[in-house]
This record gives structure tokens, sequence and C-alpha cells, in this order.
């Protein structure tokens, strides 16, 4: 199995819903990482899984919708709770619309919320 991953970095605002999170409750930023990584056994013509530069440019126009916003006001996470599990899956799906793999496999976006705490979603394809 061939795996290619890209990162970046970014900063987003958000509050949690539905319970008592304490600080978490009320608005505040996170410095995100979001790790791409596709997975497959197949490779495109050119010996690539996916080429890097398209999935740096997707992961730019993901994380340009969501820099410097709240995510709470996006339509996106209406009627959720803006969690980092709702978040990496939401990424994740948006990340697959806009590259496109060759034959089946996985793209798993990890998204990390701090030094120590991520969570990740992988979404199969093909």
């Amino acid at each position: 199995m061939y795996t290619v991953a890209v990162t970046q970095d970014f900063i987003a605002n958000h509050f949690l819903i539905g319970g008592d999170w304490g600080d978490e409750n009320y608005p505040h930023a996170h410095h995100y990482v979001a790790e791409v990584r596709i997975e497959s056994d197949t490779l495109n013509q050119h010996g690539y899984l996916v080429d890097i530069v398209e999935i740096e440019a997707a992961l730019d126009e993901v994380v340009k919708y969501f820099r410097d916003s709240m995510l709470n006001d996006k339509p996106e996470f209406a009627g959720l709770n803006p969690s980092l599990e709702h978040f990496s899956r939401i990424l994740a799906e948006k990340l697959l619309a806009g590259i496109t793999p060759p034959g089946g496999g996985a793209l798993t976006v990890k998204l990390w919320e701090n030094d120590t705490c991520w969570a990740a979603f992988r979404h199969p394809f093909g």
C-alpha cells in the first residue's frame, strides 16, 4: 500500500455546545494542524498516488475556507457540536471532493488541536 501525506496549520475559532466543558463553552481559537494522508495500492500513469501539488492545492482551498473563522457559524456545523471529530470528518469530505486518487483506498485527515490532542477521520474511496 502506498501512502502520501501533506500537512498544513491554521487558526480557527469555535465554542462547544450541549454540555458543560468550562472555558471550551466560550469562543476561543485553536492552532490546528491538518495532516492529510492518502493510501492506495494504485499509482497513476506518472507513478504518483496523487500529485502532492494537487493535494496541497485542495488543502489550501479547504483551509482558506475555515481559517480565522468561527466554526459554529459555518453551515457544515449546523446542528453539530464543532468537535475535533466532526471537524476532521468535514475536512476529509471536502478534500476528497477536490482530489482524484486512482483505484481504491482511503483518505485520512488527522486534525491536531494542540501538541498532544488529535482526532482523525478515514474516508474510503474507489
